[in-house]
């Protein structure tokens, strides 16, 4: 096959699930919502946990930091689709397809190794509660994060290069909604098999080896809770991890199918379906399930929106007042 005359000017073409839609503008509209939804809803909880110190405990940090990666996770990829569809142009330009593909590796790395931190965090809470502040102590929720953040970004930026190096053919279209390492290989004029290889035995890391952990913390929750004397105590710390592990449910299942199972198993339609779901399905109901749930979340949230309209309502009033005194001094 020739190879298409590469310059870093050149660029592909992005063929998302808005093109291949029976109902484009409806499908538009759909996404439309939950961007917006992800946006309002991940802003109110990073603004609540935030703003009050209620909430400045171990449990709270690492939520917020699941807030802030979902809101630029989405971000990366809704607003370029949204625009694409609507300006009828898909094309994305070499440079922006790795910048592209280098976020979203490392935010869904970070989000990964995130959720078996927030396992394990439940896991301290319910099963070693006297020892809580001191195994969940700040700096280890700090060290958490940190690890979290240069672990992925560190695994993205080689991924990256590496996918950018190959010698991509004539066709340019990416049969995907972004820039991602499996609907890209499939353009490569070159032998990928060892580095699909290494893509499986990253995705074997940075997804199984997490989840396993997150299913031995709830394995050993759930033995716990079961020995809880107390009915609403069991109630509680059942009711706070089964929010968890709906978010692990969802991102995890798609994160598998993408990077986990074999190319072969894999489809255009379905691998669409799939980013649709964990760049924009998930990152919009994540903060949904946690605070619709908690009540202490939707307290803090009541109290800091509170005083936002307080604040609003005398700042009006000050510039009402202003304004009177302003006509009274041109009257004069």
């Amino acid at each position: 096959m020739e190879h298409w005359n590469f310059t870093l000017g050149s660029g592909f073409i992005l063929m998302g699930i808005l093109n291949d839609s029976l109902s484009p503008e409806l499908l538009c509209a759909a996404i439309t919502v939950l961007y917006m939804l992800a946006l309002a809803t991940n802003c109110l909880l990073l603004l609540a946990i935030t703003m009050d110190a209620r909430l400045h405990v171990p449990m709270y940090l690492l939520l917020r930091q699941l807030s802030l990666m979902d809101l630029l996770f989405t971000s990366v990829v809704t607003p370029k689709a949204l625009m694409d569809f609507l300006l009828s142009e898909n094309t994305i330009s070499f440079v922006g397809c790795a910048l592209q593909m280098f976020l979203a590796l490392t935010l869904g790395g970070a989000e990964d190794l995130l959720l078996a931190f927030m396992a394990y965090d439940r896991y301290v809470a319910i099963c070693h509660p006297l020892n809580y502040m001191v195994l969940m102590r700040p700096r280890v929720c700090w060290l958490m994060v940190a690890t979290s953040w240069v672990l992925a970004s560190l695994s993205a930026l080689g991924h990256t290069l590496y996918t950018m190096h190959f010698p991509f053919c004539m066709s340019q279209e990416i049969s995907h909604l972004l820039c991602e390492i499996p609907p890209l290989l499939k353009l490569v004029c070159a032998d990928t098999s060892r580095y699909e290889l290494m893509v499986y035995v990253t995705g074997v890391t940075f997804i199984l080896l997490p989840l396993s952990a997150i299913v031995s913390s709830y394995t050993l929750i759930l033995l716990t809770v079961l020995h809880m004397p107390s009915k609403e105590g069991r109630w509680k710390a059942l009711v706070t991890c089964s929010s968890h592990l709906t978010v692990v449910g969802m991102f995890y299942g798609a994160a598998t199918f993408m990077y986990v199972l074999p190319s072969s198993l894999h489809s255009p339609k379905q691998d669409n379906i799939l980013s649709v779901f964990y760049t924009m399905v998930t990152p919009a109901l994540n903060p949904l399930i946690y605070s619709l749930r908690n009540k202490e979340v939707m307290g803090a949230l009541r109290r800091v929106l509170g005083k936002y309209i307080l604040y609003t309502h005398l700042l009006i009033q000050l510039l009402s007042r202003f304004v009177v005194v302003v006509q009274s001094l041109t009257d004069v």
